[in-house]
């Protein structure tokens, strides 16, 4: 249950102050892990900052540069050089055979790169995917690197627009969830954690969100990439939920979990 109550001053107060904290900072969303292309138009989509469609993270780009960030896509595998000057590196949805012909997949050693850099200072974000839409093998070698596991499971299946059948009410004291009370996630993974790592959201049970500090950096790993555009506003979702609100707060943690370079 939530056990700390925010006013909206105060909250005013904390948006500007972290965004102080988070301009200048680079945030790179992954282009090669989810590398799938549209049928329609022949190009990169899903997930991506310029996908204005439903399918997109466009208006998630819009909440960093909010705050005073610069977003970029990475479209080749991690190398230091490449994460040197990013603060905040996002991994959502890695490919399966089924969504792209030839999956790029996580391995050690770029898994080892990312850790690295993590440990001095570097802020993480993987969101997976229900198992029938995310290859969780091979990107299971980068979550264990934080005592991370994501699982092969299909929870909170949602018939229809029964929106409710998805959504999150019992939320914790968190700052991901500062002035939200209910939000929206359908088909999702879950997540075993081990070690430093720590659930933020459990539902009937299971760890739907789940964090970790590893050296100087912050990792936080979500079940489903559940902030794009079809779900992040209104245009399908009841005006109860907050899913906006949420993924506000989410680029404010991670911009102030990171550093400017």
């Amino acid at each position: 249950m939530r056990t700390g109550k925010f006013t909206a001053q105060l909250s005013i107060v904390l948006c500007l102050a972290a965004s102080a904290a988070c301009a200048q900072q680079k945030v790179a969303l992954d282009n090669y892990y989810n590398h799938e292309f549209s049928q329609k138009t022949g190009k990169p989509y899903h997930y991506l900052w310029d996908d204005e469609a439903d399918s997109g993270f466009s208006q998630f780009g819009e909440l960093f540069k909010e705050q005073g960030a610069e977003i970029l896509t990475l479209d080749a595998g991690p190398e230091e050089s490449s994460l040197k000057e990013v603060s905040v590196y996002i991994i959502v949805d890695p490919d399966t055979p089924a969504e792209t012909k030839e999956p790029n997949y996580m391995t050690d050693k770029a898994a080892t790169v990312i850790a690295r850099w993590v440990k001095k200072g570097g802020v993480l974000l993987l969101m997976g995917n229900d198992k029938n839409n995310a290859e969780f093998d091979h990107f299971n070698l980068l979550a264990a690197k934080f005592g991370m596991r994501f699982n092969k499971e299909l929870l909170h299946p949602v018939e229809g627009r029964q929106f409710d059948m998805g959504a999150f009410v019992d939320l914790p004291d968190h700052p991901l969830f500062t002035d939200v009370k209910k939000i929206y996630m359908k088909e999702v993974a879950s997540l075993t954690c081990s070690g430093k790592a720590k659930p933020v959201l459990t539902g009937n049970g299971k760890t739907i969100i789940a964090e970790c500090r590893h050296g100087k950096g912050y990792v936080l790993a979500v079940g489903d990439p559940w902030i794009y555009n079809e779900y992040i506003g209104h245009r399908l979702l009841p005006e109860d939920f907050e899913n906006m609100q949420a993924a506000r707060n989410l680029a404010i943690l991670l911009l102030s979990n990171g550093k400017a370079n």
